[in-house]
């Protein structure tokens, strides 16, 4: 009998942190901010944020625990590969893999690997996660998908104080019972060279932290930032992925010989309500076909795509059988599309 070569996404847990803050808690802060505005671009409404010491490492096991409680991880659910997606991580060395490897006190040969993607780190990490699967080199994995951004977020740039919010999802990857059900395709893509588009210009080697990198500047739009933390040029971003996604999305369904009219369920990155509106209307979406979760979540990055799948399947959106295009993109530049049949 012939094994089939695709790979699922199991179960999910998610986990956000307890802190809530929402526009009305920034507007008494910032009362100059034109929030009307804001929400009406953003759609985000209210995003959770984690404690000072919760880390991207903490709700990602948080996300593990909630597996556990409904048996998808009882005596380790057959674990045999971790994957931890996160620009975030507890430390440079060793990586968050390994630190969640030992506080689910995994086996010793259980693999762990860490993925250092932002928005497109979902796709990123199924590919990685199907591939090992496909090779034999493991038969399920924990895929975790988890950041902080938060805490790389200047508190006076309102372009991203307003968008991003903290929290995880951990999924269960395994392979399929079948060839026409689970990942059916998935491709990725990246463009280096708009890298400065979105993101932390010092930090790492190449310009580490020092007083110069403490310096607020404030740009012409009266966002005020550092160095250190997150450079985003929204316009510039949007207006490349506007070119890219639907173009990607449709080269991915006409490999397949589908159209989108074939698509029951669309779960796009939740970027922005404005991102989602430009992708609906250039791939000419019906709303009841579009997943869209911003309001009380913000942008989750890595974990935006698992995120707003759960919520799906917990409204019954996603329902097992219908057939998905989950799409993911941002820093890198880097994008990917997974055709999926739930």
């Amino acid at each position: 009998m012939s094994v089939t070569r695709n790979v699922t996404i199991g179960e999910i847990g998610v986990a956000l942190p307890e802190n809530v803050v929402s526009n009305e808690d920034l507007r008494a802060a910032y009362p100059d901010w034109d929030f009307d505005r804001l929400a009406a671009r953003t759609g985000v409404m209210s995003r959770h944020i984690a404690a000072p010491d919760e880390t991207a490492l903490d709700l990602a096991f948080a996300a593990c625990e909630s597996l556990r409680e409904t048996g998808a991880l009882d005596d380790n659910g057959g674990i045999d590969g971790l994957l931890f997606c996160t620009e975030t991580p507890d430390f440079p060395i060793p990586s968050n893999a390994c630190l969640l490897h030992g506080r689910l006190e995994l086996p010793q040969d259980v693999l762990a690997l860490d993925i250092n993607m932002g928005c497109s780190g979902y796709l990123y990490a199924l590919e990685v996660a199907r591939s090992l699967i496909v090779s034999g080199a493991a038969s399920r994995i924990l895929l975790a998908t988890a950041d902080t951004y938060s805490r790389l977020i200047n508190p006076g740039d309102r372009s991203t104080r307003v968008l991003f919010g903290d929290g995880a999802a951990v999924s269960v990857i395994t392979r399929a019972d079948d060839d026409q059900s689970g990942i059916l395709d998935l491709k990725l893509g990246s463009e280096g060279k708009f890298h400065d588009r979105f993101m932390v210009p010092a930090g790492g080697a190449r310009r580490p932290l020092d007083d110069s990198t403490a310096v607020e500047t404030e740009d012409k739009s009266g966002n005020i930032r550092t160095p250190a933390d997150i450079t985003m040029e929204g316009f510039q971003v949007l207006s490349f992925f506007n070119g890219v996604i639907p173009k990607h999305v449709r080269g991915v369904l006409e490999a397949n010989d589908l159209t989108l009219d074939d698509v029951d369920l669309f779960v796009f990155h939740q970027a922005s309500q404005v991102a989602l509106d430009s992708i609906a209307k250039a791939l000419k979406i019906p709303a009841e076909k579009f997943v869209n979760k911003l309001a009380t979540t913000g942008n989750l990055v890595s974990a935006s795509v698992p995120v707003a799948l759960q919520m799906a399947r917990e409204d019954g959106s996603a329902a097992p059988g219908k057939l998905a295009i989950l799409c993911g993109f941002g820093v890198g530049l880097s994008w990917g599309t997974a055709l999926v049949r739930l």
